[in-house]
């Protein structure tokens, strides 16, 4: 779970709607990432969902009276102006109509929007209701405003809504909200200012349109590491091919399929890109030329003419010689089967980058398709660490901790 989280008391603020379901899920995730969730429902809130059950999920009371007291450090104080102070992190999710206008116009008449007027930290708001209601004027401007403040949006959908229309209204799921919690968490953190590019997943090379030429890798870990990027503060770009897990929610991403659509997304976010990290499992080859109807299957064998893709981070490398701060730090990875630190090393030094990232893909434990790696890290000056049988996440976490020592200040901002 994102160690974003871990400690962090969240108020959650659930009104009035059939979306009220996905937020007893949302509240799971976030406890379950060892967050201190309060909840404060409306009381239309709770004709959709008993209080009870957000009770069982969070293990904490949950809120629904303007005039319910709780002790505070030995004293007896006000619970909104208690849980207003104490919290990192206001989420409303569902927010119906209601609850905006309220919230926008300064209402203080329930204990939702009361709380809301005594707390000064990051907000994030999930909209919910029906499509001509989110549409109208009146909520538009209350949207407005409330953005106008500060205050983070996530959503809504569009799709089937509750009324049996099609149209925008629809609350995000789950996971999207947590995945913007933590993004709105990690503002200010040490990579705030900074912009990191991240290359993860397999190429696929066509041969002709239902075959194509890749590997084994899941993005896993190119997924993690934009997850960490992105929980440090940084202003993050995925640039993916196919992956086997769900990309993280407030990161730019830019899909891609080839070798070459890769090496020219990468090189048209190099100028604006302080740190890459090459983590994707790029083809070396692809066939010399891809067949435009399906090859048939016929007696004997089938040949098929390669040629030598871009090399991407070496390209890179070439270009620092003449642009050093763009970027100013360049991570690579190294999926080895023999030679591990010779052919590490080796790649270090031709590609010009400042550090690598070794891992044996032939271990079990480590590489394509696993939730952990054994690493080496490798860096320019010489430097060496052999890292211990980590998750990926934590591999993750590690290597944007590094960078952001490597970059030198708490707050380092784009030259």
């Amino acid at each position: 779970m994102p160690p974003i989280l871990n400690g962090k008391r969240i108020i959650l603020g659930v009104s009035g709607g059939i979306a009220c379901y996905k937020s007893v899920m949302l509240a799971s995730r976030l406890t379950q990432a060892n967050a201190q969730v309060d909840v404060i429902m409306t009381e239309a809130a709770t004709k959709f969902v008993a209080p009870v059950t957000f009770q069982a999920i969070t293990q904490r009371a949950v809120s629904t009276d303007t005039f319910e007291s709780w002790t505070d450090t030995g004293r007896l104080r006000s619970g909104h102006i208690t849980l207003a102070h104490a919290a990192d992190l206001f989420i409303v999710a569902p927010a119906t109509a209601q609850t905006l206008a309220r919230l926008a116009l300064g209402m203080g008449d329930e204990l939702l929007s009361l709380t809301a007027l005594s707390y000064k930290g990051p907000m994030l708001i999930a909209p919910a209701m029906e499509t001509n209601m989110w549409g109208h004027p009146a909520t538009q401007q209350h949207v407005e405003t409330l953005r106008s403040w500060g205050v983070d949006f996530v959503g809504p959908a569009s799709g089937r809504l509750a009324s049996g229309e099609h149209g925008a209204g629809r609350m995000v799921e789950p996971d999207e909200i947590f995945e913007h919690a933590c993004r709105v968490l990690g503002r200010g953190g040490p990579l705030t200012g900074v912009r990191v590019v991240i290359t993860a997943g397999g190429t696929r090379e066509p041969i002709d349109p239902v075959r194509f030429m890749g590997n084994h890798s899941t993005g896993k870990m190119g997924v993690a590491l934009a997850r960490a990027a992105r929980d440090l503060g940084a202003e993050t770009v995925l640039i993916h091919a196919p992956l086997s897990v769900t990309p993280p929610g407030g990161v730019t991403l830019v899909p891609i399929r080839t070798a070459q659509q890769m090496h020219d997304a990468v090189m048209e976010h190099l100028p604006t890109t302080d740190v890459l990290i090459g983590s994707a499992a790029v083809a070396d080859y692809r066939p010399i030329h891809s067949e435009e109807k399906k090859i048939k299957k016929l007696p004997g064998q089938q040949t098929i003419i390669l040629e030598r893709t871009p090399d991407i981070l070496k390209a890179v490398g070439e270009r620092r010689h003449d642009d050093p701060l763009h970027p100013r730090l360049v991570v690579g990875f190294a999926a080895e089967t023999d030679d591990l630190e010779e052919n590490a090393l080796g790649k270090l030094e031709r590609k010009n980058m400042d550090m690598i990232v070794l891992n044996d893909v032939t271990a079990p434990d480590s590489g394509f398709a696993v939730d952990t790696n054994r690493v080496i890290i490798f860096e320019r000056d010489g430097n060496r660490e052999d890292w211990p049988l980590m998750s990926k996440e934590e591999v993750a976490q590690a290597i944007l901790q590094r960078v952001a020592a490597r970059l030198g200040r708490q707050n380092w901002a784009r030259r």
